[in-house]
This record gives structure tokens, sequence and C-alpha cells, in this order.
């Protein structure tokens, strides 16, 4: 299990984005629904293993949930249609899980913000690893 890239001070890092490094990881969270800015981060910083780092967990995260997304929209129609009431008590336990996933992701733009290396359970060991 590896553990995140230390941030460490902006003078000693090699960066080829031009941004500050906690204002380039809080970017590449910043659209996570796909991860748009998680890719881009992705292919244009080379050197700051910090960023990289956010960003490849940003783009699983994002991908995951986007998946995710779909998944449940799918099940939820068809439990609609299938018994209305079902589909209503689906539907709050969804909302409930997009209130649980979108205040995560608030604290992953706050920890990348503070310079803070935040990894998620599963997702940030293998962006660890990819890093």
């Amino acid at each position: 299990m590896q553990s995140p890239p230390p941030a460490t001070s902006p003078q000693y890092r090699s960066q080829t984005t031009g941004l500050e490094p906690n204002l380039a990881a809080l970017l590449s969270y910043l659209i996570l629904l796909p991860p748009v800015t998680a890719i881009i981060f992705l292919l244009i910083e080379k050197e700051d293993r910090f960023v990289r780092f956010h960003a490849m967990q940003g783009a699983i995260f994002g991908t995951l949930c986007f998946i995710a997304v779909v998944a449940l929209q799918l099940i939820g129609t068809t439990l609609g249609a299938l018994f209305h009431p079902l589909g209503i008590a689906f539907a709050l336990l969804v909302a409930s899980i997009g209130v649980g996933v979108f205040l995560l992701w608030v604290l992953l733009l706050v920890k990348a913000y503070l310079g803070q290396p935040f990894k998620l359970p599963v997702i940030g060991d293998e962006a660890a690893r990819r890093v």
C-alpha cells in the first residue's frame, strides 16, 4: 500500500502547469462528472507527483461516480416502472448516496487546496500506484 505523495514546498517542486500545486490539485477535482479537469491535468502535468496523484484519484473517482449514476438511473427507472412506491424508495436512497458523494467531493477539494495528501481507501491506493 503506497501513501500519496507529500505536499512539499512549491520552490522544491518542478511543475509544468505554471500553477501552485495546491491550486492545480484543487482544479483537478473541479468537474467531477465526467472527470474532465482531472484528465486534462493528467495530460499536462508531467512532473509534480502531488498534482498527478490528485488528478488520478479525481479521474478514477469521477469515472466510478459517472458509472454509478448511470447504473442507478437505470435501476431506478426499472423499479419505478414495475412498482411505483419501490421506485420512490429507491430514489430517496439514491438521493442520500448523492449527498454523501457530494460531501466527499467537497472534502477532496478542501484537502487538495490545503496541500494535504488525502487518499480514498481503494481509489487512492490505485491512484498512488499509477502515479
